[in-house]
């Protein structure tokens, strides 16, 4: 019968998400909390972990359940983890077990080495690790791919469900010509940016980044703050973990690394959980997850008037820092400069580093270009789109985590979440009005509830760009994304 079959479907796939969500804590300890002598057991856990889930995603029982689910009266919901289900049996039925163990446990070790390399700025240390990564990589997207598909779509879609390099590189490389066009506008007119002065306490800091949690709606019974090497986000709705990264000569790299991982957590925890562990009650790509992130981070938090309601805040926190109040802080959190560092980055210089990451993966994956010249591919390159040299490997190519954990595929969703969030951001102020009025006053819960509404209840029930456009009520289309960095730019430099 259909009832008691889609109850067997499901069953089964709690369970295997179950495990899923064990092997996120392991990673998650891994960065936060494991001493570095664990790193070769916590390899193993990963890879037996990996191995037992796979084994029940590609369980022969989900194939029958399947088909007998096919013609099925099931509900919205219900169709939803049917098709989801099926997507990832089909894909988990192309990669053999033993190579799914074997890419858990080589980057769950390439992180520690990563880590250390990255600390002793030598690429050499980490690249016989991202060699064996790219090699396991590889095998998987052919898996994936067969023998006249794409290879870097295959990784691609592991994010972004149905988004193509035939697709996304247009839009992205659209990106360039008026973003390079506006930093030379930037550079030309040379208005001064505030810079903080000082030394600043990581307590301080921490108390700061709780803070503007607070304020953004962050649900702490359900979620917690750490720091780690890396900033990231993990967990489920009801155990959100985010991280953030404090460098005492930068409070604002912390604080928005903060609201940036937050962005992500507040969509977890905005997900519906009437379905519990099912497949529709998950995020339903990494570049919506992005939108979440950016959206929080830029269009609102970096605003000017959250801005000047945050200033005295922050001010009383550090008032030896070189800012006077609100518009001070508004231009130095918006300063624009060719720095190295993606995460730090400027709103106008971001998606450029993105450019650069997804065009040095596709060669790698595409075996036209050799780990061996990675390096120095990387600080041609940066310079070409830059005109900075890379002064080494900690602020060049070491600097993110991504690659030594396998997440070929991931970084373009980063642009493609810019993308999202600025036409989001236009459709929450026509749909909201005095969206700026409420900022003014640090109010924002009715964003969130608009976001709650909007994107997060509906978990994986459209896809990605289906859901981006019910939400935007617009096609996707990065001419919002270039017209909002303009005008901010435009008014606040006076250009």
């Amino acid at each position: 019968m259909p009832d008691s079959t889609y109850d067997a479907l499901v069953s089964h796939v709690k369970t295997t998400r179950a495990l899923g969500q064990i092997a996120g804590l392991l990673s998650w300890d891994q960065e936060v909390m494991m001493p570095a002598n664990g790193a070769a057991a916590r390899a193993e856990q990963a890879a037996a972990m990996e191995e037992v889930s796979h084994q029940r995603r590609s369980d022969p029982r989900l194939a029958d359940w399947l088909d007998e689910l096919e013609a099925a009266d099931l509900d919205a919901k219900q169709a939803a983890n049917v098709r989801l289900t099926r997507r990832s049996y089909e894909r988990t039925c192309k990669i053999p077990a033993s190579l799914a163990a074997e890419l858990a446990r080589t980057t769950s070790m390439a992180q520690g080495i990563w880590a250390k390399a990255r600390a002793a700025n030598s690429f050499a240390d980490f690249a016989p690790s991202l060699e064996q990564i790219i090699q396991l990589k590889r095998q998987e997207a052919a898996c994936l791919s067969g023998a006249d598909g794409n290879v870097y779509d295959a990784l691609l879609d592991d994010f972004e469900p149905g988004m193509t390099v035939a697709v996304l590189q247009p839009l992205l490389e659209g990106l360039r010509p008026r973003l390079s066009a506006l930093r030379e506008k930037i550079n030309a007119r040379g208005a001064k940016q505030p810079v903080l002065k000082g030394t600043f306490a990581e307590d301080a800091q921490m108390v700061l980044a709780r803070q503007l949690a607070d304020n953004l709606g962050y649900d702490w019974n359900s979620g917690r703050l750490d720091q780690s090497v890396h900033p990231f986000s993990s967990g489920t709705a009801q155990d959100t973990r985010i991280t953030t990264r404090i460098d005492t000569a930068d409070p604002l790299g912390c604080l928005y690394s903060t609201v940036h991982e937050l962005g992500h957590a507040l969509y977890e925890q905005g997900i519906t959980e009437d379905m519990g562990l099912t497949p529709v009650n998950n995020h339903v790509s990494l570049g919506v997850h992005e939108s979440q992130s950016r959206l929080w981070e830029n269009q609102i938090a970096r605003s000017r008037p959250y801005c000047d309601w945050f200033a005295p805040t922050f001010l009383a926190a550090f008032p030896d820092c070189g800012l006077s109040n609100g518009d001070d802080l508004y231009r130095a959190v918006n300063r624009v400069e060719t720095g190295f560092i993606r995460t730090e980055s400027d709103e106008v210089h971001y998606n450029l580093h993105v450019l650069l990451r997804f065009e040095l993966e596709r060669e790698l994956v595409a075996g036209e270009l050799d780990v061996t010249n990675l390096e120095a591919e990387w600080n041609r390159r940066f310079e070409r789109d830059f005109g900075r040299m890379v002064p080494d490997a900690a602020n060049g190519v070491l600097q993110d985590v991504h690659w030594s954990v396998g997440l070929f595929g991931y970084f373009p969703t980063y642009s493609l979440g810019n993308i999202y969030a600025a036409q989001l951001n236009v459709a929450l102020c026509d749909q909201l009005g005095d969206v700026d009025d409420q900022l003014a006053r640090g109010e924002t819960g009715q964003i969130l509830s608009w976001l709650r509404e909007n994107v997060h209840a509906h978990g994986s029930l459209y896809a990605p760009t289906d859901l981006m456009q019910r939400a935007s009520g617009q096609e996707l289309s990065a001419e919002p994304l270039l017209n909002y960095l303009e005008t901010k730019y435009t008014e606040m430099l006076d250009l």
